[in-house]
């Protein structure tokens, strides 16, 4: 196998990393496993243009990408489009993607197990042309992040923190919009505070990560209209996993999601896997079912 890796030297925890002793690592732990393997190191605003370069090279090879979670996703719509597998290497914050594909999170730990991995394939779905691997979600979420956004951080936990202050600053007015919602053809409308629509359903675990991410399904996550008191309660149901036994939330699965917002203000927001993009008046998510190639963990991937 051939691997060719991108790092984002910005990302996450490679900003505190010797990424020329890294890169020397992982080429060795590859080419233990009998595989071939190069890497480049870039600033994150070069990311998508080296990550796309690689994707066109000549021949069967894995792109490897490196970084948080808007690296990761970036990366995954480059190899769904070039057809290529993808390769994950978590060094964000959350990992969501990682931790769905079950890779482990400690760098040396999620090398071994990618260089003794083998090749699946997985869904990715799409907002309009935008694709993503996490999530699509409006309303509360992309108001935190706006908030989040006009705080200083410059490490893991510092964004963490910064979220929490954010968290607490957007609990006091929760918004409030109406939608029109089709869901596998059948259409509602509703006055809600949140949507999030996921690559696959969330799972049962603590955070909010699907436990597969090829069963070909949406999970559609609608929180009705939030007092700060329920949004209160509802911060709390997701921190102790009980949010399934929350009445303000619903759980729909769908193949195909059409939304349409009648009262849409020109700067609202949406977010793709955690990054903030214009809020078109109408979107249409679909998912892709196996049509991502990925590297994953091969005692893990099958439990």
């Amino acid at each position: 196998m051939k691997v060719h890796a991108v790092f984002n030297r910005d990302g996450g925890t490679f900003r505190t990393t010797d990424m020329v002793l890294f890169a020397k690592t992982a080429k060795e732990v590859f080419e233990r496993h009998g595989h071939s393997f190069e890497s480049e190191l870039v600033a994150g605003k070069h990311i998508v243009k080296a990550l796309r370069s690689v994707a066109a090279e000549a021949g069967e090879h894995v792109l490897m990408a490196g970084g948080g979670d808007g690296t990761i996703s970036a990366a995954a719509d480059v190899a769904w489009k070039a057809k290529v597998p993808l390769a994950v290497l978590p060094a964000g914050t959350m990992n969501l993607f990682a931790r769905a594909l079950k890779i482990p999170l400690e760098l040396n730990a999620a090398l071994e197990s990618l260089a003794s991995g083998t090749i699946e394939t997985v869904d990715i779905s799409t907002a309009n042309e935008e694709s993503f691997v996490h999530q699509f979600s409006i309303g509360f979420q992309p108001q935190m992040i706006k908030l989040r956004n006009t705080l200083e951080f410059r490490s893991r936990w510092g964004k963490r923190l910064a979220s929490m202050r954010a968290f607490a600053k957007a609990m006091g007015d929760p918004p409030r919009f109406t939608v029109r919602l089709v869901l596998d053809g059948a259409a509602t409308v509703r006055t809600v505070s949140a949507i999030s629509i996921v690559n696959n359903p969330y799972g049962q675990g603590m955070l909010p990560v699907p436990d597969r991410i090829d069963r070909g399904e949406l999970g559609v996550y609608i929180a009705d209209r939030l007092t700060p008191a329920a949004l209160m309660k509802l911060a709390f149901t997701v921190l102790t996993g009980s949010w399934r036994r929350n009445r303000d939330v619903d759980e729909i699965l769908a193949k195909e999601v059409e939304l349409h917002f009648p009262h849409l203000r020109r700067s609202a927001k949406a977010t793709i896997d955690g990054e903030l993009i214009p809020l078109p008046r109408d979107v249409k998510i679909a998912i892709h079912a196996g049509e991502l190639k990925v590297l994953v963990p091969s005692g893990a991937w099958n439990k």
